[in-house]
């Protein structure tokens, strides 16, 4: 067995796909400390600098001391505590919609979502750069699985018309992981409707950083609970702690509470987690500078790239990725900025298509104006080079 393993980790370390894991010894922010050494970090998802905010840590550390560490039990036993029922209706408030049902984290959210609502009756249509854990709770649900193409409404359409399944489930990213672009909801919320199609968002990267409000893509857009029936948002990015949620109708929610496996037959997640969500809830809407402050270093960010001939995909995300092409360069890149004290992490295949490798180069509203012109720096000593090799 170990030797067939060991070949094929040999062949993924060859591949220049090999992925290895960092030890953090600080907490999330712009400066962190991995194996003893300090690096300006640009890789996390803390979009609005809240996971190490004083007011959520001071509320975390209060909920242990009123209800313990573990949850104890699934919801539907005894682990559903007055925390989490809290958050639920707050966060049905703040999306605007009937009802919300937490999770353990995104991957169980929308694998729980999709296997509930369809079967092999039903068919399920995904944008192609979707996120792992939509497309294989797509191939899970047993509904007929079709991709298309990435933000392809006309391709899209062409797929609608052909089927004949009892329910029709269109399922996007609101802001692509990998990319930083959003969806075209709009379009896609009139296709739905024309098609008789339920729409389905998972808003990872969009709740907290995008809209006046911090509501996503679904405040970005305008888009009501009629338009946007499944909205899918998780914790552990902009909230800065941790879990997912699911929000919707009335009808919706109880269909999952009665069918989702992933919520039924799993533990809640710790209640002071959802304590100190409320916290950064509350944060989130109230503190509006964070989201001004991330978009001013975006936009600064994109300038000062474009000044160094710096190519960037098309992206007003807090996710600013620069594609190099292949792997190996990807890691030659990432490693080169890490011995400049700079932390980017290298994305390849499986997680892009073949070619597609980049450096994923994440902000933060912790981050500030220096630590950007840093990391500038870095990129003109670094990646400038290698622009007319990819070109």
């Amino acid at each position: 067995m170990d030797k067939e393993l060991q070949q094929d980790l040999q062949s993924r370390r060859e591949a220049n796909l090999y992925r290895s894991r960092k030890t953090l010894d600080t907490a999330q922010g712009p400066e962190v400390v991995i194996d003893g050494k300090k690096y300006l970090a640009f890789c996390n998802n803390d979009y609005l600098g809240l996971a190490s905010h004083p007011e959520v840590i001071a509320s975390m550390k209060k909920a242990t001391t009123d209800y313990g560490v573990g949850g104890g039990a699934s919801h539907l036993v005894i682990g559903h505590s007055r925390a989490h029922h809290q958050l639920e209706e707050e966060l049905a408030e703040f999306t605007g919609r009937d009802r919300v049902l937490l999770f353990s984290n995104g991957y169980m959210a929308n694998l729980g979502v999709i296997t509930a609502l369809l079967n092999k009756h039903d068919a399920v249509f995904q944008d192609r750069l979707n996120h792992a854990s939509l497309l294989d709770a797509g191939q899970l649900s047993g509904a007929r699985f079709q991709r298309y193409l990435h933000n392809g409404v006309d391709n899209l359409t062409t797929r609608l018309e052909r089927t004949e399944a009892r329910r029709r489930l269109i399922v996007t990213d609101g802001v692509f992981s990998m990319d930083g672009d959003m969806a075209p909801l709009p379009e896609l919320v009139q296709l739905a409707k024309q098609k008789n199609a339920w729409l389905m968002v998972d808003d990872a990267h969009g709740f907290g950083s995008l809209g006046k409000m911090g509501g996503g893509v679904a405040e970005f857009f305008d888009l009501s609970q009629d338009d946007l029936p499944v909205l899918i948002g998780t914790l552990g990015k902009a909230f800065g702690t941790a879990g997912a949620f699911v929000a919707g109708s009335e009808a919706l929610i109880e269909t999952l509470i009665q069918f989702a496996r992933t919520y039924i037959y799993t533990t809640s997640m710790p209640p002071a987690v959802a304590a100190a969500t409320r916290t950064s809830l509350k944060l989130l809407r109230e503190e509006s500078w964070r989201r001004d402050h991330l978009q001013e270093l975006v936009q600064y960010f994109r300038k000062g790239c474009e000044q160094l001939g710096l190519q960037l995909m098309d992206s007003a995300s807090p996710i600013q990725p620069i594609r190099v092409g292949s792997a190996s360069n990807a890691m030659a890149l990432s490693d080169s900025l890490a011995q400049q004290g700079i932390l980017v992490t290298a994305i390849r295949p499986p997680t892009v298509p073949r070619g597609t490798s980049r450096l994923r180069i994440t902000f933060s509203a912790a981050h500030s104006k220096e630590h950007v012109e840093q990391l500038l720096t870095a990129l003109e000593r670094t990646v400038s080079p290698l622009q007319e090799d990819v070109a």
